[in-house]
């Protein structure tokens, strides 16, 4: 076996909540919001596409958040990441754990855990 890349990165999210969903991750992410596949768009939910990724959000009858599990997003700015979402109202859990690694947290709307890593910093690079 070989793997050859990551296709996309789903997170769960509560039913009837799509409008936030795009609130957030397309407005304020400033990620796109592409189509559903006809087959899977009675379940709800949103999808999303950015430079290099791909998130899926799929509604989840029983919803909790995720707390730990997390996605890691580069960005640009980290800094101009960190002043949008605070003028958003996000609460931004800062992380100097790590020498030379800037980053933070934040939650999505649902409560679901963020990474925000300044590109260039992150662990692949």
């Amino acid at each position: 076996m070989h793997i050859t890349g990551l296709d996309h990165l789903q997170l769960a999210m509560p039913r009837g909540a799509e409008a936030s969903a795009r609130s957030f991750y397309g407005v304020l992410l400033g990620l796109a919001e592409i189509e559903k596949p006809l087959e899977l768009q009675a379940r709800g939910g949103c999808w999303f596409n950015g430079p290099g990724l791909q998130i899926h959000l799929g509604v989840d009858a029983d919803f909790v958040p995720a707390q730990k599990a997390h996605p890691a997003f580069l960005v640009a700015e980290l800094g101009a990441c960190q002043q949008a979402l605070e003028a958003a109202g996000v609460q931004i859990i800062p992380d100097p754990t790590i020498a030379n690694v800037r980053r933070f947290y934040a939650s999505d709307p649902f409560g679901n855990r963020l990474e925000f890593i300044q590109d260039g910093d992150g662990f692949r690079q």
